[in-house]
Order: structure tokens, then sequence, then C-alpha cells
């Protein structure tokens, strides 16, 4: 079938992560549309390069997307972005748009197929494995057990009140507010109750692993999950 958005996730970083479904995809898709300035600076685009070094004769389109909070701005760039992607659909084109981890979490895919699907064209969401379970499995550690609350928290944002949550806090794409993280555990009133990972890189060559809140290393990569987990 062709005229289909396929929101791919590739995974964490870990090449072999990536599943059959996404890889057959990539192959059966047309073009691939990477949200970034270049191919160079994408992570999907290496993860799969690995695993299908063919991708670098498909039809390769770089957008973009600005990591601003101005909604209105991003609401216009998301606008311009989903009329480049119907204009390649319009030429009967099957699109893959290549996003690391799932496009359902936090995915800056999640805008377009929104876009696709109002406007009655076809998107579909490949899932892939999620950058927390992958941080969980390098980490040898379950983030619930019986009746445990599991809290997803988007770490660029505020996060000094979400440690009075119940549970495993995960912060994901923690990188910019590392500082202010670690300041909020450090002047958490129960400290001695909370256990702190970090896992900066999953799957890729330079991944970094810490543990314990005075290890977490504030100048780490944007792509850094920490997980506060209260001690048993």
């Amino acid at each position: 079938m062709s005229n289909i958005l396929y929101g791919v996730g590739v995974g964490p970083g870990d090449p072999e992560l990536l599943t059959l479904k996404a890889l057959r995809c990539i192959k059966e898709s047309d073009v691939i549309v990477l949200p970034t300035e270049t191919k160079e600076e994408c992570y999907a685009y290496h993860i799969v390069e690995k695993v299908y070094p063919q991708i670098e004769k498909k039809e390769i389109v770089c957008m973009p997307f600005p990591m601003i909070k101005d909604k209105e701005k991003l609401k216009k760039v998301h606008n311009e972005i989903y009329k480049q992607i119907a204009k390649i659909l319009a030429k009967n084109k099957t699109v893959a748009f290549l996003v690391i981890g799932d496009p359902s979490i936090y995915s800056t895919y999640s805008y377009i197929h929104s876009k696709v699907i109002e406007n009655k064209g076809t998107a579909i969401m490949i899932n892939g494995i999620p950058s927390f379970c992958a941080v969980a499995a390098a980490l040898g550690i379950s983030l619930g057990d019986n009746r445990d609350e599991i809290h997803i928290i988007p770490g660029s944002y505020d996060v000094g009140h979400t440690l009075e949550l119940e549970g495993t806090k995960i912060y994901m794409k923690s990188g910019k507010k590392l500082e202010e993280l670690k300041k909020a555990i450090l002047d958490y009133k129960d400290l001695d109750c909370l256990e702190v990972y970090a896992v900066s890189n999953c799957g890729m060559k330079d991944e970094a692993i810490s543990i314990g809140v005075n290890n977490l290393d504030t100048e780490s990569s944007y792509l850094t999950i920490v997980i506060v987990k209260e001690k048993v």
C-alpha cells in the first residue's frame, strides 16, 4: 500500500533492539523522514544504518523540529512539516518517519500523526522499545513490583514537586535539567529512602551508568534517563 505514513520507533540506541516490524516498514517505504537538520546528526538514522546500510540509498528528507516551548511557534512549524509530508504522500509514496524510542512517548512524530489522521490520511505507529525499559534492563532493576506505581515524567520541565509521587519516578530526556533535578533530590526530606539511578545514551557506544544521587553527572547527555525508586 502507498500513501501511508509510518511513525517508526527504532528503540533506544542498540541496533539489536530494532524490531522486525520496524525494519520491514523502513524497507518498504519510499521516503525516510528524519526530525533533524542532517542525517549525520540523527540518532535514529544511525541505529537503522547499522542493521540496514541500504537505507542510505533511500530518499532522505530532513525536517528539523525546534526544541522550543512556545506553543504558537511550534504549531506553525508542525503545520509546515505536515504540509511537506502531505505533498510526498500525495505522490503515492510511502513514508517512514524515524524516531528514537517509541513514537507514542513524548515524540515529535505524534503531532504529524494527528494532522494526517485529521485530514483523512493513513498514519500508523510502529512501536519501538521504550528507552526507560532498556534503561531498567541495563541497570538490572525492576521498574515496578506488586502494586508499585510507575510515573513517566518529562525531565526538561518543572520536576520539583514530582518527588512526592508514590512509587517509581522515571525522568526522561532530563539532560538539560539534571542540575535542577539533582538539587531537588538532594533537598528531598526523605532522601535516605530513595534509590537513584541514571543512564545516558542507553545502548550506544558511549552509554554511561551511574548509581546514587551524588554520582549523578549534571553534564550528561540530553538523552539521560534518571530513575528514582523508593527503598524496600
